[in-house]
């Protein structure tokens, strides 16, 4: 087990398991919301943070990084079942892809974000934690314009 699954990885699941609470309060039909104006449906931004942590996936695979992946079935924007099993998918292919770097790899590789930006696999996974936090934001918007009660946790986490 290298450090990152030792140290990091059990406070970064409790981040991801928001992303499961979230789903656990919306309906399909939530998913077309948007408040208007250039905002996507909120069932867009679901998706944009499964193409994100694909991308993250990837990263720690290849110890490079790109955003070019889109989802191919873009009826999983209106499908909170849909979503649910894409995520569940994608939240075992980054733990086995995190797990299976070596100590070695974590102490002394660094993965390409791009444009001169290298950072070690911790970092990388702090940083998609950190866009984590930032879709919770998003999504708080549309859940305060849906009447939505988010628990304790969110409220106390997210706001």
């Amino acid at each position: 087990m290298n450090r990152i699954i030792s140290e990091q990885y059990g406070l970064f699941r409790l981040y991801q398991q928001l992303r499961e609470e979230l789903l656990a309060t919306l309906t399909d039909a939530d998913l077309a919301f948007t408040p208007g104006g250039d905002n996507p449906p909120l069932g867009r931004l679901c998706v944009e943070i499964g193409e994100t942590e694909r991308s993250y996936v990837d990263s720690f695979v290849h110890f490079s990084q790109n955003f070019d992946y889109r989802h191919a079935d873009r009826a999983i924007e209106s499908s909170v079942a849909g979503l649910r099993a894409w995520y569940e998918q994608l939240d075992a292919e980054l733990y086995a892809a995190v797990a299976a770097l070596s100590d070695d790899d974590v102490a002394q590789r660094r993965i390409d974000r791009g444009h001169g930006f290298q950072v070690p696999a911790g970092v990388q996974l702090h940083i998609y934690q950190e866009a984590l936090i930032i879709f919770y934001g998003k999504t708080t918007v549309y859940l305060k314009l849906l009447h939505k009660t988010m628990s304790d946790q969110w409220q106390h986490w997210i706001g």
